[in-house]
């Protein structure tokens, strides 16, 4: 009966060790100048800026951002994993009965887009002009008169 009672007791003990082992919240925290840009990780539109996301997997992945006004941003960015995440020590780290945070943090700033119409026109005729010239005459259509 002794035997049995401490059996429980130990089982009991587990279960509670058990239950009360600590968990792991990741976030990624996206902030750009000017704010409110579209954000997009691996292709998926994740809201505007500033914003924060939950993420599973570290790693490198793909963001873009888009605003009117502003060129378009396409670029990589990486989520290191801590080292209370690196294998073996993350097994000792989840028994301990408390919240683990990660918390990744990108800027990214974003340039202005040049949407003067007429100086648009005006680099297409300045880089026609120079195509035309650089062109050897063989190439050059012939004109008719």
């Amino acid at each position: 009966m002794r035997r049995a009672m401490c059996g429980l007791g130990v089982l009991g003990l587990g279960a509670i060790l058990l239950a009360s082992t600590g968990c792991v919240q990741r976030t990624i925290e996206i902030t750009s100048e000017p704010t409110g840009a579209q954000v997009y990780l691996n292709d998926v539109e994740v809201g505007r800026t500033p914003l924060e996301v939950g993420f599973t997997y570290f790693g490198t992945y793909d963001v873009r951002l888009r605003k009117d006004g502003y060129e378009p941003l396409m670029t990589s960015a990486k989520t290191d994993a801590p080292m209370h995440e690196w294998p073996g020590i993350d097994l000792v780290a989840m028994a301990w009965p408390a919240t683990k945070e990660t918390r990744i943090r990108w800027h990214f700033t974003m340039e202005p887009s040049d949407a003067d119409e007429d100086a648009l026109l005006e680099r297409a005729r300045a880089f026609r002009s120079e195509f035309n010239a650089e062109a050897p005459e063989s190439d050059q259509p012939e004109s008719d008169q």
